[in-house]
């Protein structure tokens, strides 16, 4: 099992909409194979600096979702709403 901590760093006054797309991003990858479960958070002092917690069952399920057709159609949402780059850490026990 690994956990994959996406960091996104959202666009002024595009939170709201930012939501929207998130919450449909994690519809997707629920469905995706090995999809454990996901968290999203905030961080408490920049309300545009967003984490999320992802558990897949494998390194390789997690880079089967990066690289689907489903994630490149919604990111294509999320992309435009971030003042930075999408981070990403791979964590392995």
């Amino acid at each position: 099992m690994i956990k994959v901590i996406i960091e996104r760093h959202i666009a002024e006054d595009l939170t709201e909409l930012y939501e929207k797309a998130a919450r449909v991003t994690l519809q997707k990858a629920m469905q995706a194979h090995g999809f454990i479960s996901g968290e999203a958070l905030k961080n408490a002092y920049d309300p545009n600096h967003r984490i999320v917690i992802a558990t897949y069952r494998t390194v390789q399920d997690w880079h089967r979702w990066l690289s689907s057709e489903e994630r490149k159609e919604v990111m294509e949402q999320i992309i435009p709403m971030l003042d930075r780059d999408e981070k990403f850490t791979v964590l392995e026990h």
